[in-house]
C-alpha cells in the first residue's frame, strides 16, 4: 500500500468478503467484491476493506470518531438496514462525529479497533452470512458479506486486540471492549460466543453460489448432521482447537441414520384424481362445510379447478374455520379486514424521520422493495412498471412484518405471497392467507436454522430408507448431505415448477395429507426419478449440483406426486420399519396432552369471532414401540 515496511504488518487477511451498495430509493444492488484484512500501522491495529479492484492503489480512508468541537459532513449515503434484522444500538452520545468517506466512489474503509464500538451478527436470508460494525461514533460501517466463509477465522484474529460482551438487551449485539494483556481471561471467547460459525455458512454459501461451495469438512452425511444438530453445551465444551473432533455415538440419539437396508415390499398401485370442481354440493343450508375431510381429499387427488381456488384456499389456510356458518364467515371477514387495516395503519403512519431512527423497519421495507421488483415479474399479474400488483405485494409484506415483528423479513417471503395475492387479489385475503401458510413453514426463516437443518436430515432418513445405493453414492460425492434440495424445501418447491404447477402443489400440500412431511417425500420423488442420471452418468459433487438446478420447470408435477404417494403407502405398508422413518412420517411420536375434540372447529368460530389471536390446533399420533 505504499508504506513502510516498518510501520505496516498485515495481521489476517480474508478475500470474498463483498459489500453490497443497494441504497434506500434504488433497485439496482452493486456487489462489490473485496478483501477484509486486520493490520498494524505503527503498532496500531486496524480493521480494513478495500474492493479487489483497488488493489494496488491508494490506501483506503480512514474512519474515525471526532473530537468535540471538530466539524464534519454528514454520514455517507449508506444504508445499512437494507438486509433484515440489522439494527445498530448505541448508548453513546451525540458528541462524536464521523468522517465521511471520500467522494471518489471507493467504498474502501479502515477503522482503528481502539473506534470499534460493537458488532452485530446477521438474521439467517436466503443466501448468506453478513456482519454490521459500529463505530464508537454510533455510526454502522456497510454491512460485510462472506460468500466464502471466514469469519470465525476473523473473529478468531481479532480476539488478539478486542473482547466481545453480549448485550444484555439484545441477544445479537456485542459490545466491543479492548483487550487487557494483563487480563487475558477477561471476556468470553469467540467460540464460546457463537457469533457467526462458518459451520452453518455452508447452506448460506451454496444458496448463494452452489457451483464454488465445496462442502469440503463435511462429506460425511452423519457427521454434518451430528455437527450441525449437536445441543450448544456439547458445542461449547468441543475445545476452538479441535474442530476436526469425531462425533460421539451417543451426540444426537434421536437422530441417527438408518444404517442397514429394510425391505420395504412392492410399491402399491395409486392413481391421481380430478380436480376439485363442485364446492356447493359441500355446503349444508347454513354454509357449513358438511365434509371438510371428503374436501381435503379430493383436494389431495387432484387439486382444485381455478374459479374455485379463491374460495377454498381460505379454508384451507385457515381464513375461516372448516365448520363455519355464512354468516359467521361474514362477521370474521368484517374483524379480519378490521386487524389487517390497523397494522398497515401502523406502519403507513411512520414518518420519515421516526423510520430513519428505526434500523429494523428501515431494513425491512428497503429488503421488500428490492425483493417485490424482481418476483414472479414474468406473470402478467406483476409484470411492468407501476403495477398494482407490485404495490399489493408490497404492502402485504410490510404489514406481515408488523403481524410478526420478532421474524420481520426474510428473503423468500414473497415467493410464498406472490401465488396466494395472484388467486386471492384481494390485499386483506392474501394477507391472512399468508399467516396461515406461515405458520406452517415459519421455521424455514428463523436465523438459527434449525428447522432447515432437521429437515435435510429427516430428507436423508427417507432417502436412506427407501434407496440406500442412491443415498451412499450423494454421500460419497461430499454433497453436504442433500444440501442442494435445501430451496426446495425452504420455500417448498416455489422456484421448481411451473406458477401453475406450484397453485396446484401448495393447495395439495396445504391439506397435510397423508402426512405433514409429504413434502420430503415429493422430494424423494424427484431424486429417485433422477437415479439414473446421478449415478449412471459418475457425477461429481459440481456435476450433481448443475444437474439439479437444470431440473428447474422440467418436472412433471403430476407424476412427482403420483410417485410421492406410493413412497408414503409403501413405507406405511412396511412392518418392520424403522423407528426413524416412522417419527418422520408422523406414524408415531410422543403423545399429545390431549386429543382433538370434535367441537374444535366450532371454538376456533368461536374464537375468532371473540377477536382473539388464531393458533393451530393439536394434533395426536401414537407412540413409537
Amino acid at each position: 500500500m505504499g508504506e513502510n515496511v516498518e510501520d505496516y504488518k498485515l495481521i489476517f487477511e480474508k478475500e470474498g468478503v463483498y459489500l453490497h451498495t443497494n441504497a434506500k430509493r434504488s433497485v439496482q444492488e452493486t456487489s462489490i467484491p473485496g478483501f477484509i484484512r486486520i493490520v498494524e500501522r505503527a503498532g496500531q491495529p486496524a480493521l480494513e476493506w478495500s474492493p479487489l479492484e483497488d488493489e494496488g492503489r491508494s490506501a483506503p480512508a480512514v474512519l474515525y470518531s471526532k473530537k468535540d468541537g471538530e466539524g464534519g459532513e454528514e454520514d455517507m449515503n449508506f444504508d445499512p438496514g437494507y438486509e433484515p434484522d440489522w439494527a445498530v444500538i448505541s448508548t453513546v452520545k451525540k458528541d462524536r462525529e464521523h468522517a465521511p468517506m471520500k467522494d471518489s466512489g471507493q467504498w474502501a474503509f479502515s477503522l482503528p479497533l481502539s473506534e470499534l464500538y460493537s458488532l452485530r451478527r446477521a438474521r439467517f436470508s436466503l443466501g448468506r452470512n453478513f456482519m454490521v460494525l459500529t463505530s464508537r461514533g454510533g455510526h454502522p460501517l456497510p454491512p460485510l458479506h462472506f460468500h466464502r466463509g471466514g469469519t470465525r477465522e476473523l473473529l478468531r484474529a481479532l480476539h488478539r486486540y478486542i473482547v466481545l460482551d453480549q448485550s444484555p438487551v439484545d441477544g445479537r449485539l456485542f459490545l466491543v471492549y479492548p483487550r487487557d494483556s494483563s487480563s487475558a481471561d477477561f471476556g468470553p471467547s469467540f467460540d464460546k460466543l457463537h457469533i457467526l460459525d462458518d459451520g452453518s455458512d455452508i447452506v448460506t454459501r451454496f444458496i448463494h453460489d452452489p457451483y464454488a461451495t465445496t462442502f469440503g469438512g463435511f462429506s460425511k452425511v452423519t457427521n454434518f448432521f451430528r455437527a450441525a444438530l449437536r445441543p450448544p453445551e456439547a458445542a461449547v465444551t468441543r475445545g476452538a482447537q479441535d474442530p476436526g473432533l469425531p462425533s460421539q455415538p451417543d451426540d444426537e440419539p434421536g437422530f441417527e441414520l438408518i444404517t442397514c437396508g429394510v425391505e420395504l415390499g412392492p410399491r402399491p398401485e395409486v392413481t391421481r384424481g380430478q380436480a376439485l370442481g363442485q364446492w356447493d354440493e359441500f355446503l349444508d343450508s347454513e354454509g357449513r362445510v358438511k365434509d371438510p375431510e371428503k374436501v381435503k381429499d379430493l383436494v389431495f387427488r387432484g387439486g382444485i379447478t381455478p374459479n374455485l381456488r379463491k374460495e377454498v384456499w381460505k379454508f384451507l389456510l385457515g381464513f375461516y374455520p372448516w365448520k363455519s356458518t355464512s354468516k359467521e364467515r361474514e362477521e370474521i371477514l368484517r374483524f379480519k379486514t378490521d386487524e389487517y387495516f390497523r397494522m398497515k395503519v401502523q406502519w403507513k403512519s411512520v414518518s420519515e424521520e421516526q423510520e430513519m431512527r428505526n434500523s429494523l423497519l428501515r431494513g425491512y421495507r428497503s429488503l421488500i422493495e428490492r425483493d417485490v421488483n424482481r418476483t414472479d415479474r414474468n406473470n402478467t399479474f406483476f409484470s411492468g412498471n407501476d403495477n398494482p400488483g407490485l404495490t399489493l405485494l408490497h404492502d402485504v409484506l410490510m404489514t406481515y412484518c408488523m403481524y410478526n415483528f420478532d421474524l420481520g423479513y426474510v428473503q423468500g417471503m414473497s415467493d410464498l405471497l406472490s401465488p396466494i395475492l395472484f388467486v386471492t387479489q384481494n390485499e386483506v385475503e392474501s394477507f391472512w392467507c399468508l399467516t396461515g401458510f406461515m405458520d406452517l413453514v415459519h421455521q424455514n426463516f428463523e436465523e438459527s436454522q434449525e428447522a432447515m437443518k432437521q429437515q435435510l436430515l429427516q430428507l436423508s432418513i427417507l432417502l436412506k430408507a427407501l434407496d440406500p445405493e442412491l443415498c451412499d453414492f450423494l454421500d460419497s460425492q461430499d454433497s453436504g448431505s442433500l444440501c442442494f434440495c435445501f430451496r426446495w424445501l425452504l420455500i417448498w418447491f416455489k422456484r421448481e415448477f411451473s406458477f401453475e404447477d406450484i397453485l396446484t402443489l401448495w393447495e395439495v400440500l396445504w391439506t397435510r395429507l397423508p402426512c405433514d412431511n409429504f413434502h420430503l417425500l415429493i422430494a424423494c420423488s424427484i431424486l429417485e426419478s433422477q437415479r439414473g442420471e446421478l449415478i449412471g452418468s459418475d457425477h461429481d459433487f459440481n456435476t450433481i449440483l448443475k444437474h439439479i438446478n437444470e431440473l428447474t420447470m422440467k418436472l412433471d408435477l403430476q407424476s412427482v406426486l403420483l410417485e410421492a404417494e406410493v413412497i408414503y403407502r409403501q413405507l406405511v405398508g412396511c412392518k418392520d420399519l424403522p423407528r426413524q422413518v416412522k417419527q418422520v412420517l408422523g406414524l408415531c411420536g410422543p403423545p399429545s396432552p390431549a386429543e382433538e375434540s370434535p367441537d374444535s372447529q366450532s371454538s376456533e368460530t368461536e374464537r375468532l369471532l371473540g377477536r382473539a389471536e388464531g393458533g393451530a390446533a393439536s394434533s395426536h399420533v401414537p407412540s413409537c414401540p
